[in-house]
């Protein structure tokens, strides 16, 4: 019988390994940076005290672009729509590959 067969862990596994094994991590790591993206927004925007309604406007953009913004599940956001929800609570938008 295998290690694996016995229920074995191999510990030196990460999670991310776990998750580039089954083809997940480009995805999850997506979702996690829009969801980072999104606290960022609405604490600024709790910070500034803006509502959605207010957020919106100010983006110069509807209140259903700024929901698809703040959903992480969503992932069709354009820099330009991520710039103006930076510059909407006085915060700019870096972006850099590393």
């Amino acid at each position: 019988m295998s290690k694996e067969a016995k229920g074995y862990i191999d510990h030196s596994e990460t999670f991310d390994d776990f998750l580039e094994a089954d083809g997940l991590l480009e995805e999850t790591e997506a979702i996690a940076l829009k969801q980072v993206i999104a606290d960022q927004l609405r604490a600024a925007m709790e910070k500034e005290g803006l509502t959605k309604t207010a957020m919106a406007q100010r983006m110069q953009s509807s209140r259903q672009q700024l929901d698809r913004l703040l959903d992480p599940n969503n992932p069709s956001v354009t820099l330009l729509t991520l710039r103006r929800a930076a510059a909407a609570v006085g915060r700019n938008l870096r972006i850099e590959l590393v």
